[in-house]
């Protein structure tokens, strides 16, 4: 099928009536605009792309097709399509939801670019329609949503700096796949691919770059949770395989093994949901953004197929704990416990979920997450650590699943299992349970027909023509690895359970830079208007002095050597002297 219209045409009209439309129709409205995109993208041709038109003066290319921006299409439509049934059942304004839509186009133009210049433009565009959904909330998000506005600022500062750089170099922002385009894929010269995986790194939660997450996930209205955790890491990992398409980067590569690793133990010290949640978003991102380090196609397919997986189980759980707030008004699992009685739609969803996210067989995260650590196995460095046959990156990702499952035990054993709810709590709304059964539904049929993934990968992971590695799921090595990473959980949970319970908030980087970003900027702020204050002083008293020497010289040079006045010749080149001084001064202090 050829191309109609770019994929974020019709979700930014839905997101543009809603408001008009009223409350009822207008999420309807939405809603079936958005799931249009789903079929749409699916019958457009792989390789279609709109001929390039001018963009400030550049050749641009809008809309472009390929197998990556395909997938991501997919999920993306699909999910913001859940998303409006979510945020209407879950009392969400219409103006929300249009700004939420307008951040699911402006993820959608991103994919769909196929220059550098789209994808800057649209990136940029993301960060600022996910701060005004962050907004809208009022209370602590305006504060959050300042501090993500201004981290994002920064990182697509430095994205922007890769693409002209690369500019410079080629002469072209085109994609290499994109007709005229460069020869060679990804962004050319040294510099630029280093400024481009910082800035992309702020956008997919690079250990230390992170902190805004959990920052600011939790803050909004718990139906905005549901869009912010699928749309700005993911673009991120898109991105980052933009910039890396065909060898990957070690570097990048080791440090989404940290990322798993680290994001499972920070959420493992969470007792707030959704920011226990937040962790876990950088963590599983960390196997995708492994996965595009690793640069094989065996892994890049892992890395795709786990953001597929991933955008449906964390919708998912985003929406359980969404329910749980909704319905109790509780974000704290230390305030919570026995929900499973009286929300057993809710408690099943979310066992579908964290099953999914932990790997555990026969769900979907168990399939891509396999192929990501059989890419870091069998087609990547064994790297300085080496246990047996297992390799150094592929050690950091089953740690990181490991704390998976700990992190999952412990927030459905208190939220759903353990203790009693204090009080009587409704299940999940109609429209809530409608969109929880839908999703959980799919974690359940992509782990269990994983072929279903499989086809709409970039890259055919069953074809040792097309990869190094044929991958197969659901092998006896690769059971027994998913039941004993659930068996570890489970151990480690309980050895750990006491001490969790004694722990108070676990400070991150955040508490570092926040207060000396703002007290940094603070003092820059005094220490420039208190110079210009002294110097504003300074040029008005030897503005003075040179009104009243020109006026009287011999008194103002009598004055100045400890006599009434001098001889007025005297006088009058002193104070020639003196005004070609004061000249000089108040230049210098222009200059400075």
């Amino acid at each position: 099928m050829e191309p109609i219209v770019p994929p974020f045409v019709p979700v930014i009209l839905a997101a543009l009536l809603l408001p008009l439309l009223g409350q009822k129709f207008g999420h309807a409205v939405a809603g079936v605009a958005t799931f249009a995109v789903v079929p749409y993208v699916w019958l457009v041709d792989s390789g279609a792309h709109f001929t390039s038109f001018d963009l400030f003066g550049f050749e641009t290319v809008i809309f472009n097709v390929d197998p990556f921006s395909t997938l991501m299409g997919l999920i993306f439509a699909f999910i913001g399509a859940v998303g409006v049934l979510y945020s209407y059942y879950s009392d969400a304004e219409a103006i929300q939801t249009a700004f939420a839509l307008s951040y699911v186009a402006s993820s959608l133009g991103a994919v769909f670019g196929g220059d550098w210049l789209t994808l800057i433009f649209f990136w940029e565009l993301m960060a600022v329609t996910s701060t005004l959904l962050v907004w809208h909330y009022g209370g602590k998000a305006v504060r959050a949503g300042f501090r993500y506005a201004i981290l994002h600022g920064i990182g697509g500062t430095l994205f922007l700096g890769a693409v002209i750089w690369h500019f410079a170099e080629t002469g072209s922002f085109l994609f290499a796949s994109v007709p005229g385009g460069p020869e060679t894929a990804g962004l050319a010269g040294p510099v630029a691919p280093v400024l481009a995986a910082l800035g992309v790194g702020v956008n997919v939660g690079f250990i230390g770059l992170h902190a805004w997450l959990p920052d600011t996930y939790p803050r909004p209205h718990i139906a905005a949770s549901v869009f912010l955790c699928v749309y700005t890491t993911k673009t991120g990992v898109y991105g980052m395989y933009r910039v890396f398409p065909d060898d990957g980067n070690v570097a990048v590569a080791y440090m989404g093994g940290l990322m798993a690793v680290f994001g499972a133990t920070m959420a493992l010290f969470q007792n707030d949901m959704r920011r226990l949640l937040s962790y876990h978003i950088q963590s599983q991102v960390g196997y995708m953004v492994a996965g595009v380090g690793i640069g094989s196609a065996l892994a890049q397919a892992g890395a795709f197929a786990h953001v597929f997986n991933h955008i449906l189980y964390k919708g998912l759980l985003f929406m359980t704990a969404g329910v749980v707030i909704y319905r109790t008004g509780e974000e704290s699992l230390k305030k919570l416990g026995g929900l499973a009685r009286q929300m057993p739609l809710t408690a099943g969803a979310f066992s579908v979920a964290a099953l999914s996210i932990a790997g555990f067989p026969g769900f979907n995260g168990f399939v891509s997450k396999g192929i990501v650590i059989s890419g870091s196995h069998y087609t990547f460095q064994k790297g300085p650590l080496v246990i047996g046959d297992f390799y150094t990156l592929e050690l950091l990702l089953l740690v990181g699943g490991v704390g998976t499952f700990m992190s999952f035990i412990k927030f459905g054993y208190y939220a759903f299992f353990h203790g009693e709810y204090d009080g009587e709590v409704k299940d999940a709304n109609r429209g809530q349970s409608v969109a929880l059964v839908t999703v959980a539904a799919l974690c359940v049929f992509f782990g269990l027909s994983d072929g279903s993934l499989f086809s709409i990968l970039p890259f055919d992971v069953t074809d040792g023509a097309v990869v190094d590695h044929v991958y197969v799921t659901y092998t006896t090595d690769h059971i027994i690895e998913g039941v004993a990473l659930a068996v570890a959980g489970l151990v480690g949970f309980a050895l750990v359970k006491k001490p969790l319970s004694k722990l108070g908030r676990v400070p991150d980087v955040d508490k570092l830079y926040n207060p000396l970003s703002f007290y940094g900027t603070r003092a820059l702020v005094v220490g420039v208007t208190e110079l210009y204050a002294a110097t504003d002083r300074a040029v008005v008293r030897v503005a003075g002095g040179v009104q009243r020497a020109v006026a009287a010289p011999d008194r103002a040079v009598g004055r100045a050597v400890g006599r009434d006045r001098v001889p007025l010749a005297a006088g009058i080149s002193s104070g020639i002297v003196l005004v070609v001084l004061v000249a000089a001064v108040v230049v210098l202090a222009a200059v400075l």
